[in-house]
């Protein structure tokens, strides 16, 4: 059986993409309180994978996950888009009338503004690592009058009633997760896409000169973060997705790029599938 490990605990958005990632599959899980954990279990073989949110399409990109990827040198070996929908759950046999307090992670509050605001007697509380957290507070404590926002999977695993379902105020709102490992996978070149990190000299159109050789290749790229590079003011590393239907191309991209004289160093982070929207 392997063992994976999340940041937050059973059933936070962490745990829903293990169980769609991985389904079909043995595994336990290890729940972590923070990605550095997370990374740094992955890093000691602590257990067999990690899976990592990287981006959102609402809050954007975690910025310290890629800088804790780089610090461990861990390689992405796979990636899950999964759609985030939020609910309101409480201890059994309550209504949404006796509700006064709602407790979640601040990001779900963030998210699901408009439907708390049209409640304006609730007060809200954001002092819980996950969502989940909130609804195992709510069901270890048999809290009532405290409702919780979470996933249908945290409502199913503490055992709590769902008051409203999809508060969420954007529709379209999904995560990407990275699965990562301490080495890469012998993939047999059944993969078309890559996540790279660049180091690029301090000149003048240096990035134009990268980002026009990719694309002479034939090479569509999906998306460029821009990391500081701590001890060096205002220089940066780039990370950047790519992806390909020939892995041919890539191939001759990774021998000619290194000859580019304003690339530093380039590091491959991971090759994998492409990953899909996954909507529950």
């Amino acid at each position: 059986m392997k063992i994976i490990a999340i940041q937050g605990i059973k059933g936070c958005f962490h745990h829903s993409a293990v169980s769609l990632y991985f389904k079909g599959h043995d595994y336990s899980l290890m729940e972590c309180s923070s990605f550095r954990e997370l990374a740094f279990s992955v890093y000691k073989s602590d257990v067999d994978f990690g899976v990592m949110a990287i981006e959102n399409t609402i809050a954007g990109t975690i910025l310290p996950n890629y800088s804790l990827l780089s610090k461990y040198n861990l390689k992405i070996i796979g990636e899950i888009y999964m759609q985030i929908k939020h609910n309101l759950m409480a201890y059994p046999g309550q209504k949404i009338e006796e509700i006064y307090e709602i407790i979640s992670h601040p990001m779900a509050l963030l998210q699901c503004e408009l439907f708390i605001d049209s409640y304006p007697s609730i007060r809200k509380i954001s002092e819980y690592i996950d969502t989940a957290s909130a609804a195992r507070y709510i069901s270890k404590n048999r809290k009532r009058g405290i409702a919780a926002i979470a996933s249908e999977n945290a409502a199913i695993e503490y055992g709590l009633e769902i008051l409203h379902e999809n508060i969420q105020t954007i529709d379209s709102n999904f995560t990407r997760f990275f699965v990562i490992n301490k080495l890469p996978i012998k993939n047999n070149y059944s993969f078309n896409k890559a996540s790279l990190r660049l180091k690029i000299l301090h000149t003048i159109g240096s990035l134009s000169e990268i980002l026009s050789f990719i694309s002479s290749i034939g090479i569509n790229m999906t998306k460029i973060q821009s990391i500081p590079i701590l001890k060096r003011p205002w220089e940066y590393s780039f990370y950047i997705d790519i992806i390909f239907s020939n892995v041919n191309k890539y191939e001759t991209m990774k021998k000619r790029i290194k000859n580019i004289p304003c690339l530093h160093n380039l590091s491959i982070m991971g090759e994998y599938k492409n990953g899909v929207n996954i909507i529950k």
